[in-house]
């Protein structure tokens, strides 16, 4: 017999009641280190009072109200959002997928509009990851999640990551775009090579296309800038966000350049719950924490000891763990075991923490966790390899 819930997730045995910081209890009252952060999604821990008091007070006012009318905290979140990227303009969804879908849509229309209707292609990379829809599973091509879905979505074009050659080869008379994220995340938390990015935006440049950066895992802090294309010093045309933009409250958006964003006029593209005003009371008090000056040096701080203690893990476990892998809180470790069996066993001695390809356990904590929750967390990594059995 079907559970009640669609059954489209392997679900661990564990029921989460409460979180505190980094922390998360279960309902059998265990306390565990939360090194997932919902997927790389409570990027400021768990009922952050500053949060939890932006919610409740808007919530006491009014929750929704549609994007027919004038949202005054929709406006302050794209202003802060522009004032602090590369953006011109924002559009609010709900979810990464849709940040992407409205990336894809960017694209095009903005070829379109400016008389190259023709120009609908996008070169995505292997092992990339953009969203479940039937569009961001195209655009990522992986065929593990395509099959059984009819055929993909037309107009993706695939090459290696980090290979700016084949990037520059696949670019023909149809291709509208790029897209990239700046470390694969689901991919394995590869890294993009600082060159290969501003490659990218050189040829998008020669070519007349739009380049789309996916930062819906590596935005908003989790890499130790607010933008992980930051680190390379250039900046895309089209960017999707979500995950730690709502700090736990679900949340996308997609900034755009006005150069990008000439074909988005009223009806090409909308959302019944995006922007809404709850939804933008938590951005605004992510935002209020991110940007206030000293934030981002303590992230980098931490994260590189983080990274050292992970490197310590990995050399005294060379059977366990093969690298070091991820740029900083967006980090992992290479197993040489199974990653979900070792998801697993750190879960069962209080560490949480979230699989990825190429046999990757990610470690996503919240960017505020200290070097007290690091120590914890590698003497765990150090516990679990010490004991297992090969």
């Amino acid at each position: 017999m079907i559970p009640a819930i669609l059954p489209t997730y392997a679900r661990a045995p564990v029921t989460f009641e409460r979180g505190e910081g980094p922390y998360l209890f279960s309902t059998d009252g265990r306390k565990y280190l939360d090194f997932g952060s919902g997927v790389a999604v409570t990027a400021l821990g768990h009922a952050h009072p500053h949060l939890v008091g932006a919610l409740t007070q808007q919530a006491e006012k009014l929750w929704h109200c549609s994007n027919l009318y004038q949202i005054a905290p929709q406006i302050r979140a794209a202003e802060r959002l522009v004032a602090a990227s590369f953006a011109d303009a924002v559009f609010f969804c709900n979810s990464g997928a849709e940040a992407m879908e409205g990336a894809i849509k960017v694209a095009r229309k903005y070829h379109a509009e400016t008389g190259h209707p023709e120009k609908f292609r996008l070169i995505a990379c292997t092992g990339s990851f953009h969203g479940r829809t039937l569009a961001t599973l195209a655009a990522a091509g992986n065929e593990r999640y395509l099959r059984g879905f009819g055929p993909p979505a037309p107009g993706f074009d695939h090459v290696p990551y980090n290979d700016l050659a084949a990037m520059k080869a696949a670019i023909g008379p149809e291709t509208a775009g790029i897209i990239v994220e700046p470390v694969q995340g689901e991919g394995g938390l590869t890294v993009g090579n600082p060159e290969y990015l501003r490659g990218l935006r050189a040829l998008a440049d020669q070519h007349g296309i739009l380049l789309v950066f996916d930062e819906v895992q590596t935005g908003m802090g989790r890499t130790g800038k607010l933008f992980a294309h930051e680190w390379a010093g250039i900046t895309p045309d089209v960017m999707a966000l979500a995950k730690g933009l709502g700090g736990g409250f679900p949340v996308g958006a997609v900034l755009v350049t006005e150069r990008a964003g000439v074909g988005m006029t009223p009806g090409t593209h909308g959302s019944t719950f995006g922007g809404n005003l709850l939804a933008m009371a938590c951005v605004n008090a992510v935002l209020d924490i991110m940007l206030a000056p000293g934030f981002f040096d303590q992230v980098n701080r931490i994260a590189g000891l983080l990274r050292q203690r992970l490197e310590d893990v990995v050399g005294s476990h060379p059977t366990i763990f093969a690298e070091q892998r991820g740029k900083g809180l967006l980090t992992g470790l290479k197993c040489q075991v199974l990653n979900v069996d070792m998801v697993e066993k750190l879960r069962n001695a209080g560490l949480i923490t979230v699989g990825a390809g190429e046999n990757v356990v990610r470690l996503l904590p919240p960017l505020i966790i200290t070097e007290q929750h690091v120590g914890e967390a590698a003497q765990i990594l150090d516990q679990v390899a010490g004991q297992w059995k090969l």
